[in-house]
């Protein structure tokens, strides 16, 4: 897909991914429809980036009011929107009993929910496009539950669910949908709980600014499914495969991860809505 000339609609565009994936999607010639919650933040993006090739929608897509204004949004830009970049997420790191019900029930919302009712909303729009693609930035944990990550790893399981069956269910149609999974990405997403956690299982992170690139690639070139890292990539594939292997080797990281996860407390659930998942 060249993406010169079309709109492209990015959630958590003011995140650690976001930024860079805006300045991406702007230099490849798209206009950029960048949505969030703090105006203050998309007010300073598209000060950073050329002007008048992006503006932006301020909402929580986890409530119907936030979805609402981007469906405005989406109907007055011109071009209408083609692309559709789900690059949003709340993140929660911490022990499955220590986390409230209140917790969970937002992380699934955010996470799951809201995805699912703003790709709902917006069919019309994209679908009146020769050619269009619906891109949900997802996780290596939607693929690899990880401990400590328990209903985080549910929500992008169930995200990377709805991805590969509306893809199957719009396989006869222009309209594609595309699951593009980081691995653990520098940014603010992580809090220092999870940066130690990952310091100590020596696990590895890239530079935004390289995730973007990548997405980019995938994207133009209707890649369906990527997994970004090694060996992320190996890992997620083995736990389809002989899930039993995997469950042994993240066994002797159990104590790590509750040491962690107990360390992050009084607090037990750390949140930070609207920046991509980079795992």
């Amino acid at each position: 897909m060249d993406l010169a000339g079309r709109t492209v609609i990015v959630t958590g565009a003011s995140g650690g991914i976001g930024v860079p994936l805006c300045a991406a999607l702007l230099t490849a010639g798209a206009h950029v429809l960048a949505v969030g919650r703090d105006e203050a933040r998309l007010r300073r993006l598209a000060q950073q980036l050329p002007a008048g090739r992006l503006s932006w929608a301020v909402g929580d897509v986890a409530t119907e009011e936030g979805r609402a204004r981007v469906l405005d949004a989406a109907h007055a830009a011109r071009p209408t929107p083609s692309v559709l970049v789900l690059a949003h997420a709340q993140a929660a790191f911490g022990l499955f009993e220590d986390q409230s019900p209140e917790e969970m029930a937002r992380l699934m919302q955010t996470n799951l929910v809201a995805p699912m009712l703003l790709v709902h909303g917006l069919l019309p729009v994209l679908r009146m496009h020769a050619m269009s693609s619906v891109v949900v930035v997802g996780s290596t944990f939607g693929s690899l539950a990880f401990p400590g990550f328990a209903a985080y790893s549910a929500s992008k399981f169930g995200l990377r669910g709805l991805t590969e069956a509306l893809a199957r269910e719009y396989a006869d149609t222009s309209l594609r949908f595309q699951y593009l999974s980081p691995r653990a990405t520098r940014t603010p997403f992580n809090t220092p709980a999870v940066d130690a956690l990952n310091a100590e299982l020596k696990v590895a992170s890239d530079a935004p600014a390289e995730v973007a690139r990548q997405l980019i690639a995938a994207i133009t070139q209707g890649t369906s499914r990527l997994q970004l890292g090694w060996p992320e990539k190996l890992f997620a594939r083995l736990n389809g495969l002989v899930p039993g292997l995997v469950d042994r080797n993240l066994r002797a990281s159990l104590p790590i991860v509750r040491r962690h996860a107990r360390r992050s407390r009084p607090s037990a659930v750390e949140t930070l809505r609207h920046e991509p998942q980079s795992r």
